[in-house]
């Protein structure tokens, strides 16, 4: 989607979108609200969405925010959200964590090993395997979010 729906409006301020931003748990807001309201919680932390709760861990401008992107107060907005992004977004610079990962995986060497313990040494395989995949869905994001900015 590229805007917040026609007759919809801020949950926060309950006025019209001004730089509207799309959250990960698909709800729209004002992108300086949606920062008040993180700024009012804590700050190493990303805050909750408003309307379900869930951890905002992206915030997506909308088509509108992004061409207005030579207004002095849309740029600023838009800065804040890019740091918000870059704090919780889940960018990850792991792709050599991932390859060592994957050497782990198929290497003999395991720090349980599956010889002697049988099904109970495949956990740590098993968790490494899962480590990966969340390695592969956080460059999937941020491949994603880049595509987004970009257009």
């Amino acid at each position: 989607m590229d805007g917040p729906p026609a007759n919809d409006c801020c949950s926060v301020c309950h006025g019209s979108f001004n730089t509207p931003c799309q959250a990960n748990c698909s709800h729209w807001f004002c992108g300086n609200c949606i920062l008040l309201v993180w700024d009012h919680g804590s700050a190493i932390q990303p805050c909750r969405c408003p309307l379900c709760r869930r951890q905002i861990s992206l915030l997506v401008p909308g088509e509108a925010s992004s061409r207005r992107r030579h207004d002095p107060e849309v740029a600023e907005i838009l800065g804040k959200v890019a740091t918000y992004n870059r704090l919780f977004g889940g960018h990850t610079n792991g792709l050599i964590q991932m390859i060592l990962s994957g050497v782990y995986v198929v290497s003999p060497v395991d720090i349980i090993p599956e010889g002697i313990l049988g099904i109970v040494g495949l956990l740590d395989d098993l968790l490494i395997v899962l480590i990966c995949f969340l390695h592969v869905s956080a460059i999937y994001r941020s491949v994603l979010y880049a595509r987004h900015g970009s257009s």
